[in-house]
Formats: structure tokens, sequence, C-alpha cells
């Protein structure tokens, strides 16, 4: 029965990870589109909070590894993050590119080198089986810390400035549907397994739900209002 759960669940949550791609994938289609209409008054990558998708990186690889380090190695959780990793990393490359910062540029950097070394340790074998799967479940705990402060810098630029920039609102709604699903997958694999993505599941869920409901703050709220009037001035 656990294992029929598991699978049931693990389908579930590859299916939703696939809508949250096409999210990410939206994001960067949004930053493309502002590239080609861009003007004095609008970056393609404004609001986007580079340490926020620095940590994304990080946690769709820590998963990626994580899928791979346990027994039985996790279909539903190594190919749609070895995906997601790669898209996220070009959403950095776009940023690095707008604004030629040497933190962007670092970003960017680290995001291929991981990423290389992530894909070497899929192929090296079950010799670091262990060592993986612990490396990336310190990860994934450091990542899930990381998220909340990641998370709450975007919050924080999108408050301060009363606009969401180029932040593309179907990303959240995809990645907190698939954030769900995680934690019901997460579940379905035991608390002894799947603890490091419940943690890090409700942690990305939570900020989302927030960024989302920021979505409908800009749009109603005075005080929003005011605080973009003062930015545009």
């Amino acid at each position: 029965m656990g294992l029929n759960f598991y699978n049931i669940f693990g389908v579930i949550n590859t299916l939703f990870i696939i809508v949250s791609l096409y999210g990410v994938h939206s994001q960067l289609r949004t930053i493309w589109k502002r590239k080609e209409s861009s003007n004095s008054y609008e970056r393609p990558t404004s609001l986007l909070s580079l340490n926020q998708f620095t940590v994304s990186y990080l946690a769709y690889l820590s998963f990626f590894i994580y899928g791979y380090s346990i027994e039985p190695f996790n279909h539903y959780i190594v190919w749609p993050r070895l995906i997601a990793s790669v898209l996220v990393a070009l959403i950095l490359f776009e940023i690095w590119q707008d604004r030629q910062s040497s933190h962007a540029k670092g970003s960017f950097n680290m995001a291929c080198i991981t990423l290389l070394f992530a894909i070497a340790g899929l192929f090296i074998g079950e010799t670091i089986t262990d060592q993986s799967r612990y490396i990336s479940t310190t990860i994934i705990v450091v990542v899930s810390i990381l998220i909340a402060q990641g998370y709450f810098h975007q919050i924080k630029l999108i408050i301060r400035s009363g606009s969401t920039g180029a932040v593309d609102l179907k990303m959240s709604q995809f990645i907190l549907m698939m954030d769900i699903s995680t934690i019901a997958f997460a579940l379905s694999m035991g608390l002894k397994q799947g603890w490091p993505l419940l943690l890090l599941a409700i942690t990305s869920g939570v900020t989302k739900v927030i960024i989302m409901f920021l979505f409908k703050w800009v749009k109603t709220s005075s005080t929003a209002e005011k605080r973009r009037h003062i930015v545009e001035t």
C-alpha cells in the first residue's frame, strides 16, 4: 500500500513539477519580452532578487543530488529538478547580462560549476552515494533557511517599491502547486526519508503564498500606489 501511494504521489508530483517548469520558463519569457521592449525606465530584470533566484537554483540542485543519492534511485525527483536547475541558471545568466555586477556574475559562475559537479556525481556511481546523501541533506536544510531569507528579500523589494516589476505571477502559482504535491509525496516516502523534501516544500510554499498576495496588494493598496509614484519620480 505504501509503495502504491509512493508511486501515485510520485507521478502527481512529477506532473506538478513539469507544470512548475512552465512557470520558471514563463519567468524567462517575461525577461526576454522585457529585453525586446525595454526602455530607460524599465530594466529586463527589474526587481528580480538575485538572492532569491540563487537560492532557488540551489534548492533545485540539492533535490537533484538527493534524488540520485537515496535508495532506490528516485526518478520522480531527479530529472525534473535537473531541468529546473538549468532553467534557473538561465535566469541567473539573464540577471548577470542585464546588471553586469560582480555578484550576478559570481552567482551564475557558481551555478555552472556546481551543476557540472552534480551531473558528474550522477555518473560516478555508488562509491559516493552515502556522502552525496549527507551532503545533499545538509544542503537542503541550509537552502530551506536561505529560501526563507531569499524570498523575504524579494518580498521586501516588492513592498518597498509598491510594484512587482519583472516578477512573474505564473511562476509563483505553478511552483506553489508543485510544493503542495511535494508535501504529499514526501509524506508518502515516510518522514525518515522524506523530511528534507517536506521541510523545503513547506518553506517554499509559504513564501509563494505571500508573493501571490502581494500581486493583489500592489493593485489595490493606496500605500503601494504612493510608493510606486515615489520610485517613478
